[in-house]
């Protein structure tokens, strides 16, 4: 089943959109009206309908210390706030394959794409899969065919097929948000793409 202009024009996505979804729902088995709803419903709603593809950081001293409270504090938080580079290398330091702070890997390997890809390590195996190299080139993933192919990655990676298969919007959401931030408009969007779909 092959998504077109038509088709994203009714959810408000914009035509050139339609070639990142097809070239990513072949390469990652994304094949039923519930599979590519439950896909295209989730990514627009992390994206802002695919206008966001790339993580804000400019956060207040109050929202660090409220977000990542593991890496700001009161006595920290005012030296970093309004500073996404700084924010980024010190919140995403020593995890998922970064180096320490100091080495910018925070920043470099940012949450980018469709569904955030974060850290070097999710860069390079992402990039094995899509057979291009993530890690050297981490702004690509801020384009709309990569944004799209690493969603796709994740989407695969974590098995959402079998919960779009069930219907199991709450599950889906969970795995791809870590809460269900955002349920009603997920929920929303994949019922009208399956009716779009199927009409």
């Amino acid at each position: 089943m092959n998504v077109t202009a038509q088709h994203l024009h009714g959810i408000g996505v914009a035509a050139i959109w339609v070639e990142p979804i097809n070239t990513t729902l072949v390469a990652f088995g994304i094949n039923n009206a519930d599979e590519i709803a439950a896909f295209i419903a989730q990514t627009a709603h992390e994206s802002g309908r695919y206008t966001k593809l790339e993580e804000g950081l400019n956060y207040s001293a109050e929202s660090l210390v409220r977000v990542w409270p593991s890496h700001f504090n009161a006595s920290n938080a005012a030296q970093y706030a309004h500073q996404p580079e700084r924010i980024a290398n010190r919140a995403y330091a020593s995890r998922d394959g970064n180096r320490d702070e100091a080495s910018g890997d925070g920043y470099r390997f940012r949450g980018r794409g469709a569904i955030q890809l974060t850290g070097h390590d999710n860069y390079w195996h992402c990039g094995q899969t899509i057979k291009i190299d993530l890690v050297a080139t981490p702004d690509l993933v801020s384009t709309p065919m990569y944004a799209m192919l690493s969603a796709g990655w994740f989407w695969k990676t974590h098995k959402c097929n079998l919960l779009a298969d069930n219907e199991d919007w709450v599950a889906l959401t969970k795995r791809i948000n870590g809460g269900t931030i955002g349920l009603e408009d997920r929920v929303g969007l994949t019922q009208k793409m399956l009716s779009i779909l199927n009409n």
